[in-house]
């Protein structure tokens, strides 16, 4: 059956793929772009790609913009948008932090709030959260951006018992290491900042993880196929060896020294 989706941070990487997949599937897909020129790009991409998009402009630090979105009532709302800042804790700028915590956080929860309440009201719908691998895990020099996604992971937990009595389903969708840009401009993004002769903690070369990165389609095709579905697992995690690794990694938070 046809579902109405509505798509934060929809103008490249996974929320890019998955709108288009999603609307040559039938589904009834609003995508939002941060800036007018990427609303123009996405609208092309969608043409080019012989499928229907509705559109619109969302800088989730404008209100406006966000109070426009909120008026939208899907079946199925996917909080995708997300930005990455790299730095080690003691070093990176608090401006940074608040800013990653705005964006990947509380205007999401902000825009939950103006949409899932019409969810509750009609007895059904699903909020998808796009977490991460940095959800579970933690990696060192983006513990900032794992900070956020390990909020999330406490925010979505949270909403699924929540509105579970009302017939709202939650779930979380965590990628691993792609190859979409994301994690590239996530570790560059200190430079812009960052002074090697006054940084407490020198930053480390990211060379080898970023050569490294998985084809995102797998995550794309992961995420058309629950995004519309009416039964699946709670959290969807690819590649799926990222599981066994981000299962160590909690095992190994019970017995490691301080």
């Amino acid at each position: 059956m046809s579902k109405k989706i509505l798509i934060t941070g929809a103008s490249s990487g996974f929320g890019l793929g998955a709108a288009i997949e999603l609307a040559r599937r039938g589904h009834a897909v609003v995508a939002t772009a941060e800036t007018w020129p990427q609303v123009r790009s996405l609208r092309d991409e969608a043409a080019h790609a012989g499928v229907t998009l509705e559109v619109i402009k969302l800088n989730l630090l404008d209100d406006a913009d966000l109070a426009r979105a909120a008026t939208y009532d899907p079946d199925v709302l996917v909080l995708n948008s997300g930005i990455m800042e790299s730095g080690s804790v003691v070093d990176i700028p608090m401006a940074r932090v608040r800013e990653s915590f705005e964006v990947n956080v509380f205007r999401h929860i902000e825009l939950a709030q103006g949409i899932v309440p019409k969810m509750v009201a009609r007895q059904c719908g699903k909020v998808v959260w796009v977490s991460s691998m940095g959800g579970i895990m933690v990696i060192p020099f983006i513990g900032i951006y794992c900070a956020t996604k390990h909020a999330i992971e406490a925010i979505a937990g949270a909403m699924r018992t929540e509105l579970a009595p009302f017939g709202v389903k939650v779930a979380t969708i965590n990628p691993g290491l792609f190859g979409t840009g994301f994690n590239d401009t996530g570790a560059e993004s200190h430079v812009q900042w960052y002074d090697a002769k006054t940084a407490v903690v020198p930053m480390p070369d990211f060379s080898a993880p970023l050569s490294a990165q998985s084809d995102p389609k797998e995550m794309i095709d992961a995420m058309v196929d629950i995004i519309p579905a009416e039964d699946h697992l709670y959290r969807t995690m690819r590649p799926f060896e990222t599981i066994d690794a981000a299962k160590q990694w909690q095992e190994t938070e019970w017995t490691q020294q301080a």
